[in-house]
């Protein structure tokens, strides 16, 4: 695998995302270990955008250790300033379990009714409205009906 290229204008925003956040992963004296690399993985799998904290004096072995990153789990090379390197990798797709039977859930409606007098306020309510139920223009909830069905469905059926 191979090292993601990164355009500058990418760099830049992802600098900017990465500024706030604090390393995940710190690489110790003994270098890139198969744990450390699996860390890393896990943490660009989470995050996406991750900083990693190599304690490692020589900028020379920083900088391989960050391109020897970079190409084992295709990543992308943000930033190298110090002891800080910033990694990127796209998020994978996470596919959702659609459940058919599932219903909608409650949702809060906000209802505002004027006064009957003209200069008051308006009376605002938040009311819950379930899967089975509407809201009228007057503010009313109504609760859905069964559906009948003929009398020649049934006898298909």
């Amino acid at each position: 695998m191979s090292a993601l290229p990164l355009t500058t204008a990418e760099c830049r925003e992802f600098r900017a995302q990465a500024h706030h956040l604090q390393p995940v992963v710190a690489i110790s004296s003994d270098g890139l270990t198969p744990a450390v690399v699996r860390e890393v993985h896990a943490a660009l799998s989470a995050h996406g955008l991750i900083k990693v904290r190599a304690h490692v004096d020589d900028r020379e072995a920083r900088t391989a250790m960050l391109h020897q990153l970079a190409d084992e789990l295709s990543a992308g090379i943000v930033q190298h300033i110090g002891k800080l390197l910033v990694l990127w990798r796209p998020l994978p797709v996470k596919d959702k379990a659609v459940d058919p039977l599932k219903k909608p859930g409650p949702k809060t409606v906000k209802v505002v009714q004027n006064s009957s007098r003209g200069g008051q306020r308006p009376e605002v309510k938040r009311i819950k409205v379930l899967g089975n139920q509407r809201l009228t223009a007057s503010g009313k909830i109504k609760r859905a009906k069964n559906r009948t069905t003929s009398v020649k469905k049934k006898g298909l059926g």
